[in-house]
């Protein structure tokens, strides 16, 4: 079993209440995030931008395995992810991950890396997690 760790902590409230964001790694380190970061535009991060990164990264991994585990020893993955916050009710809900792939796999056909794209889609553990449609746009270059 794999556990890993991040922290969060907000000072003040609602609006003007401001956080910051740190990962177990280190990679991240007192981040800030607010309101300001996640519903306009001011530097930061936000819950999304880190489940988008997450979902990416996530799916990329479980793509390149399965093709290595189906014979595939060459390639290269390149994966967007763009997750949608919605007004559900009186809060907010993340209702979608839309995931864009740009690939590259010698010697493999559509209908393969098709079939693999979609199965670790579905299979990588952040999908599992998230309550929430996702998509996936695969190019084969």
């Amino acid at each position: 079993m794999t556990v890993r760790k991040a922290s969060a902590k907000y000072e003040g409230l609602g609006k003007s209440g401001k956080g910051h964001v740190s990962l177990g790694s280190g990679v991240l380190n007192d981040q800030p995030y607010g309101f300001n970061t996640r519903f306009e535009n001011e530097p930061g991060t936000n819950p999304e931008e880190l489940i988008a990164a997450a979902h990416a990264s996530c799916f990329t991994m479980a793509l390149s395995f399965a093709l290595a585990g189906a014979g595939h020893n060459d390639g290269t993955l390149d994966t967007d992810a763009a997750v949608t916050l919605e007004k559900d009710g009186d809060g907010f809900k993340v209702t979608k991950s839309a995931l864009t792939l740009r690939a590259t796999v010698p010697g493999i056909d559509q209908a393969e890396f098709d079939r693999i794209a979609q199965e670790a889609k579905a299979n990588c553990p952040i999908s599992k997690l998230l309550n929430a449609e996702i998509s996936l746009d695969a190019t084969l270059m």
